[in-house]
C-alpha cells in the first residue's frame, strides 16, 4: 500500500487541498497549453497503460480476488490506449476554432467557437473498471488542456495505489495527480471548487455529488447507472442473439454499469429463450470455479447483496434457473456466483428495483410490443438499451423510449465506439464523454464574434429614424 493512502484523515484532506491549490496555480500560469504540450500529456497516459500492463492486470486481479486478465486487457487497458491514440490523432482538429454561420444581417462579420480549457478537473472513479473509468476521462481532460486530480475508489486499494504511483512517475503533481482515501475523502473531494467535476458511480451517490458541487456552481458530468433492458420479440434469432446477450451480461461477472439488467421476452418464447441462454453460457463458460475467464464478485458485501436478491425473488414466487454447466460447488469464499436467470419477476422484487451489478438476469414477459415499450417507459430512463428485434419493431423502440445509448443486435458496443457520445439521461446520468465529446465536455466553448471595421450594424444605432425603419423592414423581409 502506498504510504500516502495510510495518512490520517486530516492529513489526507490537507494533501488534497495542497494538490488542488498547486494545480490551480499551475493553470493560472498556463491557461492555454499548446498542441505539443497536450499531446505529450496524453501520450504519457498511453505509455502508462502500455508499459505497465502486467502490473495493472495483477493489481486489478488482487482487488477482485479473481478478474479475468483478458477482460482487464480488453475492457480497461485497450480501451484507454485507444482513447489516448484517438485524442492524439484528432487534437489538431479539436483545438481549431470551430467556424459557425453568421446571419446575413450581421455580415460581413465572422463567428466561431473557441474551445478553451476550463481549469482544474476533478475525477471520482468507481471500483468496477478501476483503470478505464479513472484514466479515460483523464485523457479527455488533459487533451482539452486542463489539470486533473483523480480520486479512485477505496474498494480497489491495490489498483488505486498503483495508479497513484504510476501517475506520480509520469506526471508532475501540478499536471495530474491521484488522491487516495475513503468515502469521507471522496465527500471532501466533491466539495472543492472545481472547474469541472466528473463522477462515475451509483445514482444514489451521484445525487450527493451533484448537491455538493452545486454549492460552488461547479459544472458536473454524472455517469451513473440504472436498469438496462434487453428487448426480444417473436422474430428474434435466439441462436444468434443469446451469445451476444450472455457476453455483455457476464463480462466482469455482470459488474458493468451498462450490462443488460433484465430481458423483456414474449411469453410464448420464454422456454426457447432460457434454452438459448443456457446453451450460450455452457459454451462460453463450461466451468466456473477454476475458469480464468470468469470473474469474481468484488467483495463479500456485494456477494451477499446478490445472493439476497435471489433469495428475495425466490420467496416472492420467482423461478430461479442457475446456470452451472459443470454443476460445480462454488465456495462462497471465492465469490464466484453462477449465472442466474430469474423468471416470473414482479415489480415488488428487489431485483427489479435495484441495479443488479452481478451475473443475475431477470426475465420479464410481455404480450404486445406496446406493453414492452410501456414497461421500459414506466421505469427511470436506463443508461443503455439493447434491441434484438425486427427492423420495424426496432425503429418503434428507438423512437418511443429514452435511454443514454442503444446497441441494436448486440450488447455494450455503443460504448466501444469512441465516435459516439457516452452518457445517461435522467437518473442514469448527466452529460457525456468519449472521443471528441470528452474534449468538448472538459472545454469552455467560447462564442467569438469578429466585427470588421466597416459594419452595417451602424445603420441600427441611435438616433433612430427613417434609416432604422427601412433597415428593420428589410431585415424582416429577409428573415421571413
Amino acid at each position: 500500500m502506498n504510504a500516502r493512502a495510510e495518512l490520517p484523515m486530516s492529513d489526507q484532506s490537507s494533501s488534497l487541498e495542497r494538490l488542488f491549490a498547486l494545480q490551480r496555480a499551475a493553470f493560472a500560469e498556463e491557461r492555454y497549453p499548446d498542441l505539443a504540450v497536450r499531446r505529450d500529456r496524453v501520450e504519457r497516459i498511453l505509455k502508462l497503460v502500455t508499459e505497465h500492463e502486467d502490473g495493472l492486470v495483477a493489481a486489478v486481479a488482487q482487488d477482485f480476488g479473481h478478474r479475468s486478465p483478458h477482460e482487464t486487457r480488453l475492457a480497461e487497458l485497450f480501451f484507454v490506449a485507444a482513447e489516448a491514440k484517438g485524442a492524439m490523432r484528432q487534437l489538431p482538429n479539436w483545438m481549431k476554432p470551430q467556424p459557425v454561420a453568421t446571419p446575413v444581417h450581421l455580415l460581413p462579420a465572422k463567428s466561431s467557437i473557441l474551445r478553451q480549457p476550463v481549469g482544474v478537473v476533478g475525477i471520482i472513479s468507481p471500483w468496477n473498471y478501476p483503470v478505464q473509468l479513472a484514466l479515460a476521462p483523464a485523457v479527455g481532460a488533459l487533451a482539452a488542456g486542463n489539470r486533473v486530480l483523480l480520486k479512485p475508489s477505496e474498494m480497489t486499494p491495490a489498483t488505486s495505489a498503483l495508479l497513484q504511483m504510476l501517475v506520480g512517475r509520469y506526471f508532475d503533481e501540478d499536471e495530474f495527480a491521484v488522491a487516495l482515501g475513503d468515502a469521507q475523502v471522496g465527500h471532501t473531494f466533491s466539495t472543492l471548487p472545481w472547474d469541472h467535476l466528473f463522477f462515475t458511480g451509483s445514482t444514489a451517490v451521484g445525487r450527493y455529488v451533484a448537491l455538493a458541487a452545486a454549492d460552488n456552481l461547479t459544472r458536473v458530468t454524472l455517469e451513473l447507472g440504472g436498469k438496462s433492458p434487453a428487448i426480444f420479440d417473436e422474430t428474434s434469432d435466439l441462436a444468434q442473439y443469446a451469445p451476444r446477450l450472455v457476453c455483455g451480461k457476464l463480462l466482469n461477472a455482470g459488474q458493468t454499469c451498462i450490462a443488460p439488467d433484465y430481458a423483456l421476452v414474449p411469453q410464448s418464447r420464454v422456454d426457447a429463450f432460457v434454452a438459448a441462454v443456457t446453451a450460450a453460457v455452457a459454451k462460453m463458460y463450461p466451468t466456473l470455479a477454476g475458469n480464468p475467464d470468469y470473474t469474481s464478485i468484488i467483495n463479500e458485501r456485494h456477494y451477499k447483496r446478490l445472493t439476497r436478491l435471489v433469495d428475495d425473488a425466490r420467496a416472492k414466487g420467482a423461478r430461479i434457473v442457475t446456470l452451472n454447466p459443470a454443476k460445480e460447488k462454488l465456495p462462497a469464499a471465492a465469490r464466484k456466483l453462477a449465472p442466474t436467470l430469474i423468471l416470473g419477476v414482479t415489480d415488488d422484487m428487489a431485483v427489479m428495483r435495484e441495479e443488479v451489478f452481478g451475473p443475475l438476469l431477470s426475465v420479464e414477459t410481455y404480450g404486445t410490443l406496446d406493453e414492452a415499450i410501456a414497461k421500459v417507459n414506466a421505469r427511470p430512463h436506463p443508461l443503455a438499451l439493447y434491441v434484438f428485434t425486427g427492423s420495424r419493431a426496432c425503429e418503434r423502440i428507438l423512437h418511443e423510449t429514452l435511454a443514454g445509448g442503444v446497441t441494436v443486435g448486440d450488447t455494450l458496443m455503443h460504448f466501444a465506439n469512441e465516435a459516439l457520445p457516452f452518457g445517461g439521461v435522467g437518473a442514469s446520468g448527466l452529460g457525456a464523454y468519449h472521443g471528441e465529446r470528452s474534449f468538448v465536455t472538459f472545454s469552455n466553448e467560447k462564442a467569438v464574434f469578429r466585427q470588421p471595421r466597416h459594419a452595417g450594424t451602424r445603420l441600427l444605432q441611435p438616433p433612430y429614424g427613417t434609416t432604422f425603419e427601412h433597415v428593420i423592414s428589410l431585415l424582416r423581409r429577409l428573415k421571413s
